[in-house]
């Protein structure tokens, strides 16, 4: 369960990280609002992508 949710974070948050870029290319984000995105999800990322990749469980 710990390495299903710690896979659901990551990628949520890799979404996040590629996403705003994408919105402030068309004028949907303003540049502040991209970077404070993108900062929480490459936090969540290497907090959560530890727990997902390290392999089975035992």
């Amino acid at each position: 369960m710990k390495r299903y949710m710690a896979m659901v974070i990551g990628i949520g948050a890799l979404i996040g990280t590629i996403a705003p870029p994408a919105l402030y290319l068309v004028h949907v984000l303003d540049h502040q609002t991209m970077q404070h995105v993108m900062l929480g999800s490459c936090v969540a990322w290497f907090a959560a992508a530890p727990f997902w990749m390290k392999g089975t469980e035992r």
